[in-house]
């Protein structure tokens, strides 16, 4: 299909992106990769009146070693992650992860931010930052602040991100020698996941964060209570589906999906070395 008319303009700066947007309101919408964007405006899904396209900002791309943690801007390439040493040495469930997104096509024009902002259940790189206790930062007209990764996720393909706002770092916490596990089943090599988990072990403890397996992004804290109580992997996984409200489409039932994220979560947490 073919979107519906827009404005286009391209921002020259972070700031003057923020300012397009607060003059647009809602109107407006970033583009940087535009994978997830153009797509919704093909269906119908979005219908923006002004794209704001960010695409060129350079500064924005970046992985630096800030001491506990990595800082990666929000233009950041998925490529340019995926074959990261910092990220492969600090952050490699991310690297890992990252390598699983779409095709190379996708990985040398997707960004970070902009898979993160979408706010996709069934994306691989929400999961990731849940299980990592990520946080992003977000500058607006009134300046920047911090969204932990779990007061980012807010609804269905929505983020808790102001109309004026846009994130410019992404901050993933130093994991550097810890078990982590990230496994995904899709009927296709590039297909987005029936389901997914993702397991990072901190301080001893999972993190644990299901993909495609809730409306929004989501931590599995049935499996992670569970473990803190000394439930074996095996037992805890059984938990997995608890507190999801996973979907029915073509590809698989609830059933199958509740299924799915019970022996996922039981391989990821086993992976990860966690008893």
């Amino acid at each position: 299909m073919i979107p519906v008319a827009f404005d286009y303009t391209r921002a020259a700066s972070a700031d003057e992106a923020i300012a397009a947007l607060a003059e647009h309101g809602d109107e407006a919408k970033l583009m940087a990769g535009g994978h997830s964007l153009l797509p919704m405006m093909k269906l119908r899904l979005a219908y923006p009146s002004v794209i704001v396209d960010i695409g060129r900002l350079d500064d924005l791309s970046y992985i630096n070693d800030a001491g506990d943690h990595l800082a990666i801007g929000a233009l950041t390439k998925h490529r340019v992650i995926e074959t990261s040493a910092l990220v492969q040495e600090h952050a490699p469930l991310l690297a890992h992860a990252t390598a699983q997104v779409g095709d190379p096509q996708v990985r040398h024009r997707g960004t970070f931010g902009g898979s993160l902002v979408h706010a996709d259940a069934a994306a691989d790189h929400p999961s990731v930052l849940l299980a990592t206790a990520g946080s992003v930062v977000a500058k607006g007209p009134n300046g920047e602040r911090v969204i932990e990764s779990g007061d980012l996720f807010a609804g269905f393909l929505e983020s808790s991100l102001a109309p004026d706002e846009m994130v410019t770092e992404i901050r993933i916490p130093k994991h550097t020698g810890a078990g982590w596990s990230f496994q995904k089943f899709n009927r296709r090599a590039q297909d987005w996941a029936i389901v997914g988990a993702s397991v990072q072990q901190v301080n001893g403890s999972a993190q644990v964060a299901l993909v495609n397996m809730h409306p929004t992004p989501i931590r599995a804290t049935a499996v992670e209570e569970a473990l803190a109580g000394g439930a074996s992997a095996a037992d805890a996984a059984e938990q997995a589906h608890v507190g999801m409200e996973p979907s029915s489409d073509l590809n698989a039932s609830v059933d199958f999906r509740n299924h799915l994220a019970r022996v996922l979560t039981r391989r990821a947490l086993t992976e990860a070395g966690i008893a």
